[in-house]
């Protein structure tokens, strides 16, 4: 779970994973996320300074330590201890790359990587061995259970596919190494560190994705410190093997970040005129627009939305061929605060739908 400009899942990508999770979805998970990662060539961006074999050599892990020890009373020298035995990893940075230039997006080819017959298998029997956990979560949080269980699946493919980077490597090498999105990655290291420390968990012994996030929803360390619950009432947080504590989490990041109970998520869109659309587009994923501004611009939703309802115009590209065009309401936005992608939002969303009709079969 994680936003790397719009990127399919990489929370879900895995170095020795990857050829795996491909095979098992049928085709070549970004994605993150995560998990969930969509395979593509990526270009190798050598890292802005050498690595060297000790990270504390350096004086901007210095400096981190320094700014950490300060702000969070957290002992220099453990950090010095952790930090040292961090390992510069050039695999991470391969698989979080961009694209290349060359690279077309198509949403119908990655929306095959998850409506396959494996993953909807999965997904109802993962539904059927935690009903009561979904039930629940749905109760108490206004969340579907489909809604849940198909972002665990395009994440993890229900906790199959966690990772094997040492997450302190991958935050490590990200956050000094990678000079993108460092700041980003840095702040997810102090807040690893400071998870792990009040967890009573050692720093050095957990894994998961290429970049960072943890367990079978695949969250950041900041994530699980903002949004995990401790939802089968044990007394600790546990993301990497209680699904219950996952179920419970996912829900309680959606609810927190506005899905609104019982209301629809997203409307197939009528387009009248492509050349006219470029203000909707543009204007981004976030619902603003009514009916009657999409109307103006030749757009109609189908069914018609509910009076008052904001939309966006959600353009899903095809590679060479026509866009796919759906207009986002409120709920599919929350579910992009997840990983903010629309591919991803509609993969999740089509995956739910696929995972009810399976799940309501006698």
């Amino acid at each position: 779970m994680i936003d790397l400009l719009r990127k399919p899942p990489c929370t879900v990508a895995r170095l020795t994973t990857r050829v795996l999770h491909c095979a098992l979805l049928g085709a070549a998970l970004a994605a993150l996320s995560p998990a969930p990662a969509e395979a593509r060539l990526r270009n190798d961006r050598p890292p802005a300074i050498a690595p060297t074999d000790d990270y504390t050599t350096r004086d901007d892990v210095q400096e981190f330590i320094a700014e950490i020890a300060a702000r969070n009373h957290y002992d220099p020298a453990e950090l010095t201890r952790l930090l040292g035995r961090a390992n510069h990893v050039p695999a991470v940075l391969r698989l979080i790359a961009p694209p290349t230039v060359t690279f077309k997006r198509s949403w119908a080819a990655y929306r095959q990587r998850f409506l396959d017959p494996v993953r909807i298998a999965g997904g109802v029997a993962f539904w059927q061995e935690n009903e009561a956990a979904l039930a629940r979560a749905s109760e108490q949080f206004g969340v579907p259970p489909e809604i849940v269980v198909a972002i665990i699946g395009v994440e993890t493919l229900y906790g199959k596919i966690t990772g094997k980077f040492r997450i302190i490597d991958a935050l490590v090498t990200l956050g000094f190494d990678d000079p993108r999105r460092a700041a980003y990655f840095r702040s997810e290291l102090e807040q690893f560190l400071l998870w792990t420390r009040d967890s009573g968990i050692d720093p050095l012994a957990v894994l998961g994705s290429y970049a960072g996030a943890i367990g079978l929803p695949q969250f950041m360390p900041g994530s699980i410190r903002n949004y995990a619950v401790d939802f089968d009432g044990d007394g600790v947080i546990n993301l990497r093997d209680s699904a219950t504590d996952a179920i419970g989490s996912v829900a309680n990041f959606l609810t927190v970040h506005g899905w609104q109970a019982g209301e629809p998520t997203h409307f197939n869109a009528i387009i009248e005129d492509r050349e006219r659309i470029g203000l909707l587009t543009d204007a981004g994923i976030e619902p603003s627009f009514s009916s009657a501004d999409l109307a103006l611009q030749g757009v109609v939703s189908l069914p018609a939305a509910p009076a008052g309802m904001r939309l966006a115009l959600v353009d899903l590209p095809n590679g060479d061929d026509d866009p796919s065009y759906y207009l986002g309401a409120r709920n599919f936005y929350v579910i992009t605060r997840y990983n903010r992608s629309s591919f991803y939002a509609m993969a999740v969303l089509e995956l739910a739908q696929a995972l009810r009709t399976a799940h309501a079969r006698p």
